[in-house]
């Protein structure tokens, strides 16, 4: 026991200096990483009614006719794609988006993205009648992923 309390004062008179000489490494703190982006397409995806599961979880299913349209990936988005919208507390809505993309030349691509979208009210009348909005009728972020087998798209 006297062993143990020994190793517990030693641990705690070196932790804060090992914290201090880890903290004055310069290389840990030199930015490593670069974030860039780059336009793939635009979607459009016509939502069927919602499905109301409850007053947080609101489920919308993508009718046939969506479209996707860009400089690296042009197609048509099929069955099953949907998207499960949460509300959370504070009216910021967190999205679960999947969907298939079937390219013109034939190629599947699945997509999913996570992110929040913060409408108005004015904004979310508008989308409940089926109307098209853009970027600056609702904040609206997302991550998307796409996975394909198709050696063009990788």
């Amino acid at each position: 026991m006297e062993e143990l309390v020994k190793l517990v004062i030693l641990m705690n008179r070196l932790l804060p200096l090992a914290c201090i000489s880890l903290l004055s490494f310069p290389w840990l703190h030199a930015q490593t990483t670069k974030i860039s982006s780059e336009y793939l397409m635009t979607i459009c995806a016509p939502l069927d009614p919602v499905q109301a599961v409850d007053s947080a979880l609101y489920i919308y299913n993508v009718r046939p006719g969506g479209w996707v349209k860009g400089p690296k990936i042009d197609g048509t988005i099929v069955a099953p794609s949907g998207d499960w919208l949460r509300v959370m507390p504070s009216g910021v809505s967190r999205l679960d988006v999947r969907a298939t993309i079937k390219t013109d030349d034939g190629a599947l691509i699945y997509m999913t993205y996570n992110g929040v979208i913060k409408d108005t009210k004015e904004s979310e009348a508008r989308a409940n009648k089926g109307e098209v909005l853009t970027s600056n009728d609702h904040y609206f972020i997302i991550a998307p992923t796409m996975e394909t087998s198709a050696k063009k798209y990788e």
